[in-house]
């Protein structure tokens, strides 16, 4: 199953009016990541950034002057995008500004039964708490040192790393180890499995002397034609 992890920057919060300025977006394939990602800066024409939105995201009028504008990017990122299921936090917003711009240029929308969005599903699963994408990065204990400001492809990396804890954590990513990887690993409380010496003398049988000989006593009764005889070197 093929999903991308996304996330826009745009100049402002009226989709109507604001422009997208950024997309980042990576790939997922069963919850693992690929390696593969997308990333522009766009270019947004008629509009310049507000300056609220500026404080969140870093992102200036200046830095986006030479950047391409978004039809100049839209087969790139719908050939990306595809007909991959799509995850967003708050992908309602995202979702609003992306079919406004596809709507500039006589796209098709893209429909809003291929979003799943992860600021739903955490607020079910953890009711009355913080939602935000850094209190559910706190929660999971996820890295967020890298990301002083807003970004679509490093809060998509991170919102990747929180989606999978939120479908039930990182089993669906673990990998098959190599020798030499296991042997580093071995006593590091990682889970690998770790081969044990034998023992120095074997366990003493816990069947007392009577109860081997009732069995022994049972298994005679059965007679010739028991299952039991048919295994090579059983002795009554």
């Amino acid at each position: 199953m093929r999903e991308i992890v996304f996330d826009t920057e745009t100049t402002g919060l009226d989709f109507a009016e604001d422009r997208v300025i950024e997309i980042g977006g990576i790939e997922l394939w069963n919850h693992i990541p690929t390696g593969r990602e997308f990333h522009r800066f766009i270019r947004p024409q008629g509009r310049k950034v507000d300056p609220g939105a500026f404080d969140i995201h870093g992102i200036s009028d200046d830095f986006l002057k030479d950047k391409p504008v978004f039809a100049e990017v839209v087969d790139d990122f719908l050939a990306f995008f595809d007909d991959a299921r799509l995850i967003a936090h708050n992908g309602t917003f995202d979702m609003r500004f992306i079919n406004a711009e596809l709507a500039r240029l006589d796209r098709p929308p893209i429909p809003n039964e291929r979003l799943i969005d992860t600021l739903t599903m955490a607020r079910r699963k953890f009711p009355m708490a913080p939602a935000t994408l850094d209190a559910l990065c706190s929660r999971f204990s996820i890295d967020t040192s890298k990301r002083d400001k807003h970004g679509a492809l490093v809060d998509s990396e991170l919102l990747a790393q929180v989606y999978i804890e939120l479908i039930g954590g990182k089993q669906s990513a673990l990998k098959l180890v190599t020798e030499d990887e296991a042997r580093a690993n071995e006593g590091l409380g990682t889970g690998v499995r770790r081969s044990l010496p034998p023992r120095p003398a074997p366990l003493a049988p816990r069947l007392t002397a009577a109860e081997v000989e009732a069995h022994r006593a049972f298994v005679s009764g059965l007679g010739d034609a028991a299952l039991w005889r048919r295994v090579e070197g059983f002795e009554s």
